[in-house]
């Protein structure tokens, strides 16, 4: 209630009843007696000590009725409630033709008096002489009564009623400055004649309106006492309450004086309480309150805590990985209305993928499963699942985009002129190989192709897209860094021809490129001149026989080749940095952890092989299968590898150690995926499931089939393509819900959700960035020309993989060093450090009349200078 407000003493009506030959009731309505204000309350230092300032009392305090000695009736109410319900009635019942009347009811409306007018009513009516059969009844405007006249009376006054009631105890606190006299809450009115009784007042003043007259006074006493009085005092009153007062004390105090303990913690406090909690406990008491919702789900050590106990947490590097790709989701997708909670931490929306993961694909026996048929009779040799697509290559020379919730045929992409046997997807760029020696770029938006690469003189067996990632660069002395490569996404292509071919990955906007003979049929895409497009980077030679399999991240690439060996290569630079020896026939597969710096590969010679990337040494040669070893599969805990004499074996990729061997097909494995709980694995006539932790069967997707060509899942989805005597299907299963936040993480581990979004003005702020990069490749190149070594390259150890930075201090962001010399970060948030590759310093690039630049330098040509970039607009 704010000093503004006053409370008020509302009256009953006074009923008076003559008998005389009729009966005639007045009913007389008093104007509400407004009493003394209380005194606003001062606002204290700490409001938190006070709690019950501002609290809401219940509507039982703030309006309660009263009846007076002389049975008068009144309502107190405390003046924060409105007017207008003082007002309120109940509903008078009707219906049709008819209304109820009430007894009380006067008419439309009426007349309200105030308190003072009708002790001058009550005197006039008693003024009359007592022979006087009408006396004391009083015509109304209401209702017509014909009375004999009145005879007038010599008026003398009524002694003034006050509200200081004789009996009433003094106030219990004294007064330090006296309380004023009591005031008159009504005038005199004048008496009737001597032989009228005395009126009667509309109330008669006690104990109750004395306290509510002197609460103001009392309320100033009660606030100078020191607390310990003001405790006793309190007390005092409390134990001399019954029972329904100390109750409606209670519905007061307990809301007012709880404490949510969780939010007045320190934020380390409330994680490390919660930290106690298993993970169900914490799942429901976030459905507590907002409060408790926007302190666990925003809480990082409280899930990464959970994936650790739980033990579906993979070391940290995945973990990252999937943070920054769901900030990056964000930061494309910003809500239109800001959200009424915050968002959920990642390990939070990690921690919940995983466990549907770990006990979807197990515990839902009936998946929902479409089959549908694909690429007619042939056999299917890519299959991808990529941003809500499935995208299956086939010998047939074709590549079809399905749809995975209705097996719909959304796009054919037609074009190569032989089988299509290497596919990379990344958002809406796919590049496609084949055995037209041809590599080819399209748009999934549009279906169109927009680029296609010539210079291999074979087939494109293989090929992988480079994203800018953050890695770890061993400098001089030991000492780590962190550095974002390649600059710029590129495509690694391995051929049959023997080599490598490093290119540029156009960009949506970038000018189409078609390759020499790409639109004749009769001209040989061969003899182009690799080095007259501009998107080819570079030309990686060395291996003696047809390059089988690759993987590349960052700038390291690995190939496995069948002249027996795998080649470690520098993408950036194009130095070939280790050949691997040791395989003694040919080297059909190859994986890549740059976090652990190994790689693995699998040969025809039965053994599986880990190479330690830093030293070029076979850290550990892992027998077991009795053929060729062609599939090849590596998680954070576990090396998995495929093989034709029919199983599968997992190892441990730090220790070498085989943990299980999964025998139950019958034929040579010819597709497997595994992740951190399962493995899929097809054969001759069947697809399994297994268990990767103990090496079970879980349970069989397909029986009875001819051969499982490729099997993909991620997330919820699973797809496989299989022949069914004659024809290929596709199966594809759902395992989750629709109400299921499932999130599924690729394979390789690595999220292509985040973007170069590099416009003009981004690329020319970059420009320092840029020709600072590349002056230290220069140095680098200068201080490292040393005579080539043999191929068995017997590097020292010791030799640096980068230039180290000394005098660039890093700076973390979002817990990556990133250089001082980066510009600031856009409103977007994102870090944005992408050169053009191989662009030079001081001087423009010229380009011919379609806009295509003739041709992107190497990376030595860079000057030490910085650039002065001159752009093109389109």
């Amino acid at each position: 209630m704010t000093h503004q407000q006053r409370p008020s003493l509302v009256l009953a009506p006074s009923v008076n009843t003559t008998t005389v030959v009729t009966t005639t009731t007045t009913t007389t309505a008093y104007a509400p007696i407004q009493l003394p204000p209380l005194p606003p309350p001062a606002e204290p230092k700490d409001p938190r000590e006070y709690p019950l300032l501002h609290a809401n009392f219940p509507s039982s305090i703030k309006r309660f009725p009263l009846v007076f000695p002389n049975g008068s009736r009144a309502t107190f109410r405390d003046g924060t409630d409105g007017e207008g319900d003082l007002d309120e009635e109940e509903p008078v019942p009707s219906g049709k033709g008819w209304t109820m009347i009430r007894p009380d009811s006067t008419g439309s409306s009426s007349k309200v008096v105030g308190l003072a007018e009708a002790v001058e009513r009550y005197g006039r009516k008693r003024s009359h002489g007592a022979d006087n059969m009408m006396e004391g009844v009083e015509p109304t405007t209401e209702r017509e009564t014909h009375t004999p006249p009145r005879k007038k009376a010599r008026a003398t006054h009524l002694p003034p009623i006050t509200t200081l009631n004789a009996a009433a105890p003094p106030s219990p606190l004294p007064s330090p400055h006296g309380s004023p006299p009591p005031q008159t809450i009504w005038p005199s009115a004048p008496p009737s004649g001597a032989s009228s009784p005395q009126p009667q007042a509309p109330l008669q003043p006690d104990l109750a309106l004395t306290t509510l007259l002197t609460l103001p006074s009392l309320l100033s006493h009660f606030t100078s006492l020191p607390q310990p009085l003001q405790s006793h005092f309190l007390l005092t009153l409390l134990r001399h309450s019954p029972l329904p007062v100390l109750r409606t004390l209670h519905s007061i105090l307990t809301p007012t004086l709880a404490r949510d303990f969780l939010t007045l913690l320190p934020p380390e406090l409330a994680s490390h309480v919660l930290s106690f909690l298993p993970y169900s406990t914490v799942v429901r008491a976030s459905r507590v309150s907002k409060a408790w919702r926007a302190i666990i789900d925003s809480d990082p050590v409280l899930w990464s805590d959970l994936l650790k106990s739980t033990k579906i947490w993979f070391g940290g590097v995945t973990e990252r990985a999937f943070a920054h790709s769901i900030y990056a989701r964000r930061r494309l997708n910003i809500p239109p209305t800001p959200q009424t909670l915050p968002l959920s931490h990642p390990y939070k929306m990690l921690f919940k993928s995983r466990q549907l993961t770990r006990t979807r694909w197990v515990d839902n026996e009936n998946p929902k499963h479409r089959s549908f048929p694909a690429h007619g009779s042939s056999v299917v040799t890519c299959l991808l699942l990529s941003h809500g697509r499935i995208i299956s290559a086939s010998d047939d020379h074709s590549i079809h985009v399905y749809s995975p919730l209705t097996g719909e045929l959304l796009q054919m992409l037609d074009g190569h002129e032989g089988g299509v046997w290497a596919l990379a997807a990344c958002k809406d760029t796919l590049v496609s190989g084949s055995t037209d020696r041809t590599v080819r770029i399209w748009n999934l938006a549009t279906g169109r192709c927009t680029h296609i690469f010539g210079g291999h003189t074979s087939t494109v067996r293989c090929l992988a897209i480079v994203k800018p990632e953050w890695i770890e660069i061993e400098g001089e002395g030991g000492v780590i860094t962190k550095e974002k490569w390649p600059k710029r996404s590129v495509i690694v292509t391995g051929s049959r021809d023997h080599s490598l071919r490093v290119w540029t990955l156009p960009r949506p906007d970038d000018p189409e490129y078609r390759c020499y003979g790409a639109d004749d049929s009769e001209a040989d895409p061969a003899d182009e001149d690799a080095d007259d497009n501009p998107y080819h980077k570079m030309h990686l030679e060395g291996h003696d026989h047809a390059v089988r399999a690759l993987a590349a991240r960052g700038r390291t690439l690995v190939s496995g080749s069948y002249d027996c060996t795998v080649r470690i290569w520098d993408i950036v630079t194009g130095e070939c940095k280790w050949v691997l020896v040791g395989h003694t026939q040919k080297v059909y597969s190859v994986v890549l952890d740059i976090h652990r710096q190994i790689a693995c590969s699998g040969s025809m010679d039965g053994t599986v092989r880990v190479w330690n990337l830093r030293t070029g040494q076979c850290q550990h040669t892992l027998t077991g299968h009795t053929s060729l070893v062609g599939l090849l599969g590596l998680s954070p805990s576990h090396l998995v590898s495929a093989a034709a004499d029919s199983t599968l074996r997992i190892w441990d990729p730090e220790s070498g150690e085989l943990r299980h061997t999964l025998a139950a097909h019958t034929g040579a494995i010819t597709c497997f995926q595994h992740d951190e709980f399962k493995v899929l694995s097809g054969s001759d006539g069947t697809l399994k499931m297994w268990n990767v932790r103990d090496g079970t069967v879980v349970r069989d997707l397909l029986t009875g089939i001819q051969g499982v060509w490729q099997v993909v899942f991620e997330g919820r989805w699973c797809v496989a393509a299989s022949n069914r005597n004659p024809a290929t299907v596709l199966d594809v299963w759902d395992f989750g819900s629709d109400e299921d936040e499932w999130i599924g993480e690729p394979p390789s581990g690595f999220y292509d959700d985040d973007t170069e979004e590099e416009d003009e003005v981004e690329e020319i702020e970059q420009a320092d960035v840029d020709a600072m990069d590349q002056d230290l490749e220069v140095e680098a190149s200068e201080e490292s020309a040393e005579p080539e070594e043999p191929q068995e390259c017997a590097r020292d150890s010791s030799q640096p993989l980068a230039v180290e930075v000394e005098d660039v201090p890093m700076e973390r962001v979002e817990g990556i060093r990133a250089s001082k010399w980066a510009p600031p970060s856009k409103p977007s948030g994102h870090q944005r450090n992408r050169p053009v590759l191989g662009e030079p310093s001081g001087r423009a690039i010229s380009h011919p009349a379609d806009g295509i630049p003739s041709r992107l330098p190497p990376i030595n040509e860079t000057p030490t200078r910085p650039r002065i970039r001159q752009k093109q607009r389109r």
